[in-house]
């Protein structure tokens, strides 16, 4: 498309027709499926009398016509490329449809595909067009009845949403089963698999005493990768149950795992799709990392029951109505089931690092856009992971009760409906009693607000006076930015004591732990009866998604790493006391200067190394130096090289000087204790695997024999991932290619495990690293039409910042390469891809030109409306 054009939320308006009822029967073919299609529909109350039939559809061959049984000849209606207009039709009516569609050929993995011999669906955000002509938008609501026929040998199982109602043999080998959903949905939420799938199957029993039966559906292989997604989700469903009070209203919930799929996973009512990474799970085959994905990932598909399918988005402009809440919920799930402090520290470093540069780059915009032009490209991290921390601050806001009879209120106000996120905080506003009109501008300005703070200590009247600023920058579209409503949870730490201050405030006690709220462009805060100076612990749990500002000494910083009272701001000391020793380097290593260690640092580290370890998992965060991702947001213009460099030099100061440190911690966490994904073996291995990287940045002997004997003792794949990694990013090829071709050759067989074998190589430091890639992608198990497989060799090596970003420029003509070929294949897929080279800005001219000028040889090809719209804004 050479001139897509962009859609506005304010040109909004209610559909003209809609659908109150649908039946599809499905008779699948891999080159020729047919679809038909019974639609019960009525003229919206609202719209003329004489208004068009309006349907979406793409890439679907029409086979007949009809409405009221009545058949249309091709006069009555116009067809093109992207649906179907009927000028004339009666306020209510039945119109009946039959379209062909290729499964085999759909390549964008949009509507309904093949995944090796197994036939699914993806429709949201605009799929479902591909599969019939329907007013697709999710405004329009209405049930269900599926039928699906599909050969009884190459399709045994055949599944749709809702219950089944009805199954049998037809002639030639086939069968069918009829399935029906009692909820009105969207189309978006429409979901089909068909394949020869097996399934594991448990029960859970409701607060109401209904039994629903629990079913997950994999190929035969992957039976044994099931047991954590399914107690997952029985913990998931308990969980929301007690924490909102929304009980699950089918009898029969359903997941099913997919190897190729474009997103993690999808919250088809009654049939979540689960790309296979996001369910499949065991201790030989996956690490820590991803039993806790999918853990949050199950549990995030399964709120979306209520906040998602029972109530869901007028406009795709609402998007982060359901995302963003439900995020926040899953991330409550899962800090309430493992670790709250390190989930927090977690979740908000991925934040800090990914969606601040998103939120500084070309392609920012608001967690409620104004327009689109695709809408696949923005299910982004401002959608999802700011709008959780919005939905955070409402929360902190109105207090926990309130937050309750709030959510409460929306589900049942807006029950099998389509709303607006004015209907979401109308309902917490009603429930507390809040005004929240200018809070509504989180969701209106793009951009991370800066928060500039000082304070000063006043020994003769014991005050202390916080001036707090708040800025927001400019982004597209956007030059003004008016104050918003933030939320600063802070406290005072007194210096002598190294206790938290009881604070007052306008001569009101407000506790030792409080929120002030900043609304205007600066506010000062007066605290009396301040009996010592403090140093200030501000946006304690990271209260509000800004970037925080306040002239710390490292001596303060060190300080709060001691003896600040909220583990997240402990941490954060730590991080900002190693940035300012990095940036130290950084500017050392650019000056040609020699690097020297600043040794509160390493004082900082000891004191961690050696003071108790009452929680081991947070331990472990505080140990990890700040990635190099996240160095470079900090710094004016990017230098990959000083970046890499400083933050290698810190790791190694560190480890030399601390080395006997490190081998006791992981000496300590040593463990033959069988595998269990609990908190207690997490923060073990978390722990001990951090002190092994240690000891491998100076490829200690000793390290280096622990390295081999955790690799060779195959334990778990935490540990043998760790140590694989750890010897192919070293210098020691001899050891690093033997391990390299024994992983390989024991797990050549499953896909998952060998997404982690092509990452590993790619996001190794040393200069091979681009000749790898391109040797990779010749690899046998390598394909472009598996996104997971992409993302795991290309989009891996994109984040490979010091080989990704090498002077010659051949990193990013790789990429462009890639994107170029994707554009064709999988458009969705592509546009996300590209995201690296749109930050161009960020870097010395010399690396600005060369990602300048792929994105230029981008644009001159002919692009889908995906690529074409992130093409557009970074070049702008």
């Amino acid at each position: 498309m050479s001139d897509p054009q962009p859609v506005y939320l304010s040109d909004y308006q209610p559909p003209a027709y809609r659908v109150t009822h649908t039946e599809l029967t499905f008779d699948l073919d891999p080159a020729a499926t047919r679809v038909k299609a019974r639609l019960l529909m009525e003229r919206h109350s609202e719209a003329a009398p004489d208004a068009p039939l309006v349907l979406n559809g793409e890439h679907l061959k029409l086979i007949s016509l009809a409405i009221d049984a009545t058949p249309l000849d091709a006069a009555a209606y116009e067809l093109d490329d992207e649906g179907l207009r009927i000028a004339q039709v009666p306020e209510r009516f039945v119109l009946e449809s039959e379209v062909e569609i290729a499964p085999q050929e759909n390549t964008a993995l949009e509507g309904l595909y093949q995944s090796n011999a197994m036939y699914c669906t993806q429709c949201e955000a605009e799929g479902f067009r591909r599969i019939t002509f329907y007013p697709d938008r999710p405004d329009v609501m209405a049930t269900f009845k599926v039928t699906v026929i599909g050969d009884q040998q190459h399709e045994p199982i055949l599944l749709a949403n809702g219950n089944p109602i009805e199954r049998g043999e037809l002639e030639g080998g086939r069968h069918f089963v009829t399935w029906e959903d009692p909820h009105p949905k969207p189309c978006y939420l429409f979901a089909l698999v068909a394949g020869n799938l097996h399934s594991v199957e448990d029960h859970f029993t409701t607060m109401s005493g209904r039994d629903v039966t629990l079913q997950i559906w994999v190929e035969k292989e992957n039976l044994d990768k099931t047991e954590h997604a399914m107690a997952s989700l029985k913990r998931a469903m308990a969980w929301d149950e007690q924490a909102y009070g929304r009980e699950y209203d089918l009898d029969l919930f359903m997941i099913v795992a997919v190897n190729d799929f474009n997103m993690g996973a999808m919250e088809n009512k009654g049939l979540n799709i689960f790309n296979s990474a996001a369910v499949l799970t065991h201790p030989q085959t996956a690490t820590d990392a991803a039993f806790q994905n999918v853990e949050g990932i199950v549990a995030h598909e399964y709120f979306h029951n209520w906040s998602g399918n029972r109530v869901t988005c007028r406009d795709w402009f609402q998007l982060s109505l359901k995302e963003g809440f439900t995020v926040f919920r899953d991330q409550c799930f899962s800090a309430d089931t493992n670790s709250a402090p390190v989930k927090r520290i977690q979740d908000v470093s991925f934040f800090r690092t990914a969606q601040f540069a998103e939120d500084a780059g070309p392609t920012a915009h608001p967690i409620r856009p104004d327009h689109y032009i695709e809408i696949t490209n923005f299910y982004t991290l401002t959608i999802y992971e700011k709008g959780a921390e919005v939905v955070r601050m409402l929360r902190n806001l109105v207090g926990e009760e309130s937050f309750r009879r709030g959510s409460d209120l929306y589900f049942e106000r807006f029950d099998g409906q389509a709303v607006t996120i004015e209907d979401f905080v109308g309902c917490m506003a009603d429930a507390s009693g809040e005004d929240f009109s200018q809070f509504m501008r989180w969701y209106s300005q793009a951009g991370t607000p800066d928060i500039d703070a000082h304070g000063e200590y006043d020994y003769v009247q014991g005050e202390y006076h916080l001036t707090l600023r708040q800025r927001t920058p400019a982004t597209p579209g956007q030059p003004d930015k008016l104050p918003l409503h933030i939320p600063v949870r802070m406290g005072l730490v007194g210096t002598k004591s190294g206790q938290d201050l009881t604070l007052t405030l306008n001569g009101e006690k407000i506790g030792k732990d409080a929120v002030i709220h900043l609304r205007e462009d600066e506010q000062t805060f007066v605290f009396t009866d301040v009996a010592e100076a403090p140093v200030p612990s501000l946006l304690r749990e990271f209260s509000a998604p800004v970037k925080l500002h306040y002239p710390y000494s490292r001596e303060d910083l060190a300080f709060l790493l001691t003896h600040d009272s909220d583990g997240f701001n402990r941490w954060d000391a730590g991080q900002r006391l190693a940035l300012l020793a990095l940036d130290d380097l950084i500017a050392a290593h650019r000056n040609g200067v020699e690097k020297v260690m600043d040794s509160r640092v390493v004082d900082a580290f000891k004191a961690l190394l050696n003071g108790p370890m009452n929680d081991k998992a947070v331990l472990a965060e505080m140990l990890t130096l700040p990635s190099e991702a996240y160095i470079a947001e900090q710094q004016p213009i990017v230098d990959v090289d000083a970046i890499h460099a400083a933050r290698e030099f810190v790791r190694q100061s560190l480890a030399m000087a601390l080395r006997d440190e490190f081998l006791a911690i992981y000496e300590a966490n040593m463990s033959d204790e069988a595998y269990a994904p609990t908190p207690e073996q997490i923060a073990q291995r978390s722990l001990k695997n951090v002190a092994l990287a240690y000891l491998m940045s100076i490829e200690d002997e000793q390290g280096l024999a622990l390295c081999e004997a955790q690799f060779a003792a195959d334990h778990n794949m935490t540990d043998v991932r760790q140590a694989l990694t750890l010897l192919v990013h070293s210098d020691r090829d001899d050891l690093a290619s033997p391990a390299l071709k024994a992983f390989g050759e024991k797990w050549a067989h499953d896909p998952l495990v060998m997404d982690q074998w092509f990452t590993v190589q790619v996001s190794r430091p040393q200069p091979d690293v681009l000749e790898r890639v391109k040797y990779l992608m010749q690899h046998p198990a390598f394909s472009l039409k598996n996104p997971n497989r992409v993302r795991a060799l290309v989009g891996a090596f994109a984040q490979n910042r010091v080989n990704f970003h090498r002077l010659d420029g051949l990193g990013y003509q790789l990429l462009a390469d890639v994107v170029i070929e994707l554009n064709r294949l999988n458009p969705e897929i592509a546009a996300r891809l590209i995201t690296p080279l749109t930050r161009w800005q960020r870097f010395d001219e010399t690396r600005q030109a060369l990602m300048r000028s792929e994105l230029e040889r981008i644009k001159a090809q002919p692009l889908s409306s995906n690529v074409y719209e992130v093409v557009e804004k970074a070049l702008a």
